[in-house]
């Protein structure tokens, strides 16, 4: 089994800046790339920014320049920086993993359980 344990998330105002850290854990052999995807109300999920092992990044055009994406791989964790934070940013934040349990296994992708981030303007 493959954990994804999120935290970081809250309340904050427009303008501020919050952090969300995710941390892999349990039967892991290697993880290829880690993102952040995100859901607001009504709304459907949509990529916020993706990390590769090799440190690659890729980022949604509404972060771009807002929101930083980094990763300790020797923890399996993965983590969100976000500044200048909009109303619009308000949603509840999934951590995403392509994990491999074992060498003749293929990438599952597994997903955390969300953490809220609430931007009062």
């Amino acid at each position: 089994q493959v954990q994804l344990v999120e935290s970081g998330g809250g309340l904050v105002q427009a303008g501020g800046s919050l952090k969300l850290s995710c941390a892999a854990s349990g039967r892991i052999f290697s993880i290829t790339v880690m993102g952040w995807y995100r859901q607001a109300p009504g709304k459907q999920r949509e990529l916020v920014a993706l990390i590769t092992s090799g440190g690659n990044t890729t980022y949604a055009d509404s972060v771009k320049g807002r929101f930083t994406i980094s990763r300790d791989n020797a923890k399996n964790t993965v983590y969100l920086q976000m500044n200048s934070l909009k109303s619009e940013d308000t949603a509840v934040y999934y951590c995403n993993a392509d994990v491999k349990r074992t060498f003749w296994e293929s990438s599952y992708a597994y997903w955390g359980q969300g953490a809220q981030v609430t931007v009062s303007s």
